[in-house]
Formats: structure tokens, C-alpha cells, sequence
């Protein structure tokens, strides 16, 4: 090749090599979000969307219209409760890996229940009158999505959870982050922790709106009546204290209060007040700390807590759950709109998921010939204690029942474990109380082991070492474990905590640039939302057990063509 030619080659290559630099860094980071927002329902069913979404006009109609619909998400595992769906939602794994085996479980070290944030080395923080106990995320054993943000992203950034509920708000953010906030309902004080620490926008937003100012409103349907789709009626339900079961709810407290006390407070968060005040929380908080406009990919975890108490207290079929939706549709519409004006439409992206589902209270399914009811938990303790009386004679061998995991006083389970006939009369005794479908040793699901039982499967996801319980049951369908008060009253009218897909079937939907709008069928779970976002902000998660759901993905915009003029040969 000639001199010339040769010369005018080179120039034109290193041309190419800079130019393919420039379009590759310009797609890299035109593909990733200034703000990553995490919304979780509590206890919002995916059937809920089926059922209710022709009543939307906010925000649930615009993730419907606008967002990535996967209609086969739910959860593998048996665990389904709050806890343990808000972390594996935080970082991507099942519970077998992360370590959060339940809201609370039995220590066996320190002979006690323990809840799955609270933290003897951390101290409350209040924004308002004294509170107590300490929390954070010291038993999660993976990192969340939100901490690895922090970690990677250039020029950090800035996490913000906030709940009614600790755990919701801690398992979203991480042991580390700009703001942590819930709601304490026995003084009606917003808290973080000391693993946290006070933010200025947090104390002035609760101070300039007192919750106190909704005391005396009333909760009334926002919907004609014949707009609710079931018949209501008082049957099984159990509101909180000084509401009763059926519309309209006042939010007064006890009949004996003339201001708000602590029953005043669990009203308002059993009610829609509760969403409305998180949302405008949110919007605080992406203005005060200007999220989406850093260097770097923020982080906004907000998790919903109304429907939760309302489901637990009214069930699925009331027209408390229904109505709950249609506010909080319209508080998402808010939320929406203002990240549209305050961040921008196209630079910001959102998962939408909820932490388990819920089974329909038993009673109503029993009245129409559905098998379904209460396990007896001291019904249930007292048969193992008698089938142990041969073995290890008459005594307290049992230490708790938690949920599905029965846990045994020290040393008592490797006696069980030695002594076949002894395990045998065990299960056999478990297997006889009504609504009991199958019982697990823990060595059978210790390993995962490979096997065509979704039940073993399901235990097994929900099996950590140490913390999960001896046995594990897994109830028949339509039947709970019942909660009962120290009067003997039942606390609440339904519950969660199944292998069923009531319990583990939720919605999941993604919204914003990256995300190709539509509806999926490819079996998913909202374990696959940390990696996913991990992927589109172009960081990587430690360890996941979900998967990156690339089907949903449009590839980056493509940058603007440079134009590459021929250099002119020298003569």
C-alpha cells in the first residue's frame, strides 16, 4: 500500500476506534436511569388487577396502559409474609439465601423470639414523641439492590425507603442509607434508627402535617355501592379497635378518647389516609434531596402498608380492600405525575410488586362448602407434647409454634431424630389436627433436595439453617393458622404464609425507558426485579436467585451518527 493511502488508513481506523467509543459510552449511559422506584403493595393479590382495574384512572391504570405486565409472577417459596417478600424483593434471592425466614422466629440461642429487624445494638429515632426498641437490617444476609447502587454507582447514591411498617422500609433499603422511615402506631411518631440517622426534610414534612390533622375523618366508600363487586357482610371480620365491620370507619380512636391515641392510630393506618400521607412523603423526599439528579442512579423504595392491615382485618371479598385500591390508584397517579415533573418522564424507572398475597377469610369459604378454617395452635402443641410422652415423658417439650415451623426446646429434637418410632408418633400426631396437609423434618429440606414435591420445594426455598424450625407443616388449602388474643378472641379475620397460590401469586410490573410496554406470560417472581434493575442501572448484585428479565428490555437508544469525512491524501 502506498505511503499515502497507508497513512490516510491509520487515520481513518483510529476515526472508527474513537467514534465506536463514543457511541458505545453514550449508549451505556443513556440506558440507565437517574432514579430507580421501588413501589410494593402490601398484600395486594394478583387477582386484584383482574378484578379492579376497570375502576382505575391513576396510577394502576397507567403501569396497565403504559408498564411491562408479567401475569405469572409469585413466589416459589412457602414463607410468604412481609419480611421475607420486602427482602427478597431488596436483593434479588429466595430465603434460603438471604436468611429472613418470617416476620419473627424463634432464637434458640437466646431462648426468645426474635423479629426479623430488630437489633439490641441500635436505638430508635423519633421525629416526634420517645420511642422504643431499635432496628435495622443487621439479619439480612445479602446485600439489596439499593446498598449495591450505593457502592457502584459513580458519584454514590441516595437511598430513600420509607413504610408504615420497619421491616418494609428496612428490607428495601439495606443495612445503609440516606433515609429509613416508618411509623410507630403506639405514639403515632415517625422513626428511623440509629443505623440510619435523622434527615432535616423528614422532621420538618411530619411537623408541617401531623397525621392528628385526619383525626375525626371518616373513611367512606369512594364508590357507589353498587359499584363493589362482592356482597359485604360482618362474617369473620375483626377491624381494629372502635371500628366496627362494615362502612362507614371514623377515625376516632376509642369511643372513651376525646383525641388521638393509640387505637386513633392503628385506624389511620388501616385506612387509605395512611397511602395518601406515603406518597406525599415520597414526593418530599425526591424534592428535598433532589433524587434524579445526581451523578449517579438514586434509589426510592416505597412500600404501602393499608391494604395489608384492611385485607388481615375485612379479607379479600370486602369492600374495604376494594376501595383501598381505588385511593391508592389515585395517590399513584399523584406520585407519578410529580417524578414526571420533577425528574422527568424518561429518566426514571419503576417496580411495581407486592410482598405475598392472601387466603380468604375461612369462614365465608366455609359457609358456601369450602373445606377451610383455623389450625389450634395450643391444640396442635398439645397433641405433639402427648405423642412425646412415651420418649421423653410428660414435660414442655415443645418450645414455640411460629407459623408453619414448630420449634422444640433444647436437645429435644436430636432425641426425636435418634428415636424413629418417637419422629413417627410426632408427624403422625401433627398429621391428625384438621387442616394440616404434610409435615417436613428439616434434614428433608435442609439440602433443597430434587424432587417433584412442590410442597418440599417450596420449604426448602424457605429453609435457612438455625433459624427455620424443626418441622415445618404445610397447612391444607383455605386453612390458616389462627392468631388469638390474650381474651381468646381470634386478632385478626384472615392471613398469609401458604404454598398456595392465593399466597404467592402477585403482580409485576415494570414502567419507564428500557421497558417494553405489554403483557407477559413467562413465569416470574419479584425475585427478578433486583437483577433486573441491577442490569438497566449497569451494576452487579452479589448473588440472585431471579433472573434478568430480558424479554422486557429494549436495547439502549442508539446515539447520533458521527460523520467521518475521508482525511485528504498528502501528494
Amino acid at each position: 500500500m502506498p505511503r499515502v493511502r497507508r497513512s490516510a488508513f491509520w487515520v481513518f481506523c483510529v476515526t472508527l476506534v474513537f467514534a465506536g467509543s463514543v457511541w458505545g459510552q453514550t449508549r451505556k449511559d443513556s440506558g440507565r436511569p437517574k432514579l430507580v422506584v421501588v413501589l410494593v403493595v402490601d398484600q395486594m393479590r394478583a387477582d386484584y388487577v383482574d378484578q379492579f382495574r376497570h375502576q382505575w384512572t391513576g396510577g394502576l391504570r397507567r403501569l396497565l396502559e403504559h408498564g411491562a405486565w408479567f401475569r405469572q409472577a409469585a413466589y416459589p417459596y412457602l414463607s410468604t409474609h412481609t419480611c421475607v417478600g420486602h427482602a427478597t424483593i431488596g436483593t434479588g434471592t429466595f430465603p434460603a439465601t438471604h436468611g429472613i425466614v418470617d416476620n419473627a422466629w424463634w432464637d434458640r440461642e437466646s431462648g426468645k423470639v426474635v423479629t426479623c429487624t430488630e437489633d439490641a445494638d441500635a436505638t430508635a429515632v423519633s421525629y416526634g414523641p420517645a420511642a422504643r426498641g431499635g432496628e435495622s437490617a443487621r439479619r439480612l444476609l445479602m446485600p439489596t439492590l439499593a446498598e449495591e447502587l450505593r457502592a457502584q454507582t459513580s458519584g454514590g447514591a441516595r437511598v430513600v425507603t420509607i413504610s408504615i411498617k420497619a421491616r418494609s422500609a428496612i428490607m428495601l433499603a439495606g443495612r445503609r442509607a440516606d433515609a429509613v422511615t416508618w411509623h410507630d402506631d403506639r405514639t403515632g411518631a415517625w422513626v428511623t434508627s440509629s443505623a440510619y440517622g435523622a434527615v432535616p426534610f423528614v422532621e420538618k414534612y411530619v411537623k408541617a402535617h401531623p397525621m392528628e390533622a385526619d383525626y375525626g375523618k371518616t373513611w367512606s366508600p369512594a364508590l357507589p355501592e353498587q359499584a363493589y363487586l362482592y356482597a359485604d357482610s360482618a362474617e369473620g371480620k375483626k377491624g381494629p379497635e372502635g371500628w366496627g365491620a362494615m362502612f362507614p370507619h371514623v377515625l376516632r380512636g376509642l369511643p372513651t378518647s376525646d383525641k388521638p391515641d393509640a387505637a386513633f392510630y392503628r385506624q389511620w393506618e388501616t385506612s387509605p389516609f395512611s397511602d395518601a400521607y406515603l406518597g406525599h412523603l415520597g414526593q418530599e423526599a425526591v424534592n428535598a434531596l433532589g433524587l434524579g439528579k445526581g451523578p449517579g442512579t438514586d434509589f426510592l423504595g416505597i412500600s404501602f402498608s393499608a391494604l395489608d392491615l384492611v385485607g388481615h382485618a375485612y379479607g379479600p371479598q370486602s369492600h374495604e380492600v376494594q376501595d383501598v385500591l381505588v385511593q391508592l390508584d389515585r395517590t399513584l397517579g399523584g406520585l407519578f405525575e410529580y417524578l414526571d415533573k420533577m425528574v422527568g418522564p424518561d429518566n426514571y424507572v419503576v417496580a411495581f410488586s407486592a410482598d405475598h398475597g392472601v387466603v380468604p377469610i375461612p369462614e365465608a369459604l366455609a359457609r358456601i362448602g369450602i373445606d377451610a378454617g383455623r389450625i389450634d395452635r395450643a391444640d396442635l402443641t398439645a397433641r405433639v407434647e402427648k405423642a412425646l410422652e412415651p420418649a421423653l415423658g410428660p414435660g414442655h417439650h415443645v418450645a414455640r409454634v411460629s407459623d408453619a415451623d414448630i420449634y422444640f426446646a433444647a436437645g429435644v429434637y436430636s432425641k426425636i431424630a435418634d428415636y424413629p418410632a418417637a419422629m413417627q408418633a410426632v408427624q403422625q400426631a401433627i398429621r391428625s389436627v384438621p387442616g394440616v396437609a404434610q409435615v417436613f423434618r428439616s434434614e428433608e429440606v435442609r439440602e433443597r433436595p430434587a424432587t417433584g414435591d412442590p410442597f418440599a420445594r417450596a420449604a426448602a426455598l424457605s429453609y435457612f439453617p438455625g433459624r427455620s424450625g424443626d418441622l415445618i407443616i404445610v397447612t391444607r388449602p383455605y386453612w390458616i393458622f389462627d392468631y388469638v388474643g390474650k381474651d381468646g378472641s381470634s386478632l385478626v379475620g384472615t392471613t398469609h404464609g401458604s404454598p398456595y397460590l392465593y399466597d404467592q401469586r402477585v403482580p409485576l410490573f415494570l414502567l419507564g425507558a428500557g421497558f417494553k410496554a405489554g403483557e407477559y406470560l413467562e413465569a416470574t417472581s419479584p425475585a427478578d426485579i433486583a437483577p433486573t434493575l441491577a442490569f438497566l442501572c449497569g451494576i452487579t448484585l452479589a448473588r440472585s436467585d431471579g433472573r434478568v428479565l430480558t424479554e422486557v428490555l429494549v436495547p439502549p437508544a442508539a446515539a447520533v451518527p458521527l460523520t467521518i469525512k475521508p482525511v485528504p491524501a498528502k501528494h
